[in-house]
C-alpha cells in the first residue's frame, strides 16, 4: 500500500512539472518559422530585399518581429525611420518623417 502511495504522488509531481512547459504560448519567432514554412510569410531576407529600395538610401539598422508584423528600421538625416511589414511584404505602417 506504501508503494502503491508512493509511485502515485510520484506520478502527480511528474505531471505537475511538465505543464507549464506546455502552457507556454509560441514565441514570435516560431510563429513567424511556422507561417513561413506554410508558405503564408516570405523569408526575412527577401522582405528585406523588397523594402529596402524603397527607402531611398536610408541606412538600414535591423528588423524587429512584433507578432505576425516585422518592425524595420532605417536612419536617414538623423531621423529613424520605422517601416512595419506582412509576412507578404506589404507595408502596413511607415513612421512619419518630420
Amino acid at each position: 500500500m506504501k508503494l502503491l502511495r508512493t509511485l502515485l504522488l510520484a506520478a502527480c509531481l511528474c505531471g505537475l512539472t511538465s505543464a507549464p512547459a506546455l502552457a507556454d504560448p509560441p514565441r514570435d519567432a516560431d510563429k513567424a518559422f511556422r507561417s513561413r514554412e506554410q508558405g503564408r510569410s516570405m523569408p526575412l531576407p527577401q522582405l528585406e530585399r523588397r523594402i529596402m529600395p524603397m527607402m531611398g538610401g536610408a541606412d538600414y539598422l535591423g528588423p524587429e518581429l512584433n507578432g505576425d508584423v516585422y518592425r524595420f528600421k532605417f536612419m536617414q538625416n538623423g531621423r529613424v525611420i520605422w517601416v512595419d511589414v506582412d509576412g507578404q511584404g506589404r507595408v502596413i505602417r511607415r513612421s512619419r518623417d518630420k
